[in-house]
């Protein structure tokens, strides 16, 4: 009589996955069996470094979050200590920081009296960090726009004024500017339609999504970073007032201002000079046109 051994062969098959948010994430494994015969589990596994890196080139990806802790030995005196420039004479400092500095920048472009304005890092651990220092989430930087003002033409309470209009200072260390007009779902570029609070996939996927802020990580954390006792004094009083307007508890810091790094150059009035898709938008005082973050 002759024997047959029969054998079973088990496949286990890898899909990579892309996130666009913590909100969509598909990051913990689902498992079934495939095909009907084997005993292993089929792994959805996540393998999308490269591809996120050059999404978020375009705007596209998620921000790397802040780690938890930082070690002491790393702290900077000189990043911890105060601010050392000087405006020029009449003029005044003062720093926010409200999400993507991008937008931000060109809000306060727009105020009468304001004289000039950077984009930069603060309020972090190590001395003359980088943009890809502060988006590691190691350095504890803030994304701030440093506002030169003449305090006779300008107060420091209309640039507050401009400060609590320009974000949400309920959310911690997250800021919503202008959505991307793409998203990444299961490997495919999906287009996208915005309205306030939601975003809208195409009606032919079938999905839909909470609205979430895609700036994510403490470097947009909300805060005013004051220069004089009278600029704290101000600062706190306006929070106490915007608080009584609205039902959630505003998060933002208020701290004195510390040494600010100017950001790379790209950075500097980024949307006055035509952002990502080369539209300028407009500086001119008094200025109300929509600022569309991104360029």
């Amino acid at each position: 009589m002759l024997l047959l051994k029969t054998t079973t062969t088990t496949t286990t098959v890898s899909l990579p996955l892309l996130t666009i948010s913590s909100a969509l994430s598909l990051s913990k494994p689902t498992a079934f069996p495939f095909p009907p015969t084997t005993t292993r589990p089929l792994t959805l596994r996540h393998n999308t470094p490269k591809i996120m890196s050059w999404l978020g080139k375009l705007g596209f990806g998620t921000r790397t979050p802040a780690a938890s802790s930082i070690e002491a030995n790393n702290i900077s005196s000189v990043a911890q200590g105060p601010d050392d420039d000087l405006p020029a004479p009449g003029q005044q400092f003062a720093q926010f920081g409200a999400g993507c500095f991008w937008g931000v920048e060109l809000a306060f472009q727009r105020v009468p009296g304001v004289s000039k304005t950077e984009v930069g890092y603060t309020q972090g651990f190590t001395d003359n960090p980088s943009y890809n220092d502060i988006c590691s989430g190691t350095t504890n930087h803030s994304e701030v726009v440093r506002v030169q003002y003449d305090p006779k033409a300008c107060s420091f309470d209309s640039l507050l004024d401009c400060f609590w209009e320009r974000h949400d200072p309920t959310t911690l260390n997250r800021q919503q500017d202008s959505p991307p007009s793409l998203i990444m779902v299961h490997g495919l570029l999906i287009s996208v339609s915005y309205l306030p609070g939601k975003l809208l996939p195409d009606k032919s996927f079938g999905l839909s999504y909470a609205h979430l802020g895609n700036d994510v990580g403490t470097q947009y954390r909300s805060g005013i970073y004051f220069y004089t006792p009278e600029q704290e004094k101000a600062a706190l009083e306006s929070k106490e007032r915007h608080q009584q307007k609205i039902n959630r508890t505003i998060v933002t810091e208020i701290l004195p201002a510390k040494k600010f790094y100017r950001a790379e150059e790209y950075h500097q009035q980024y949307l006055a000079k035509g952002g990502r898709f080369g539209f300028k938008q407009s500086t001119n005082k008094g200025c109300n046109d929509p600022i569309r973050c991104y360029g």
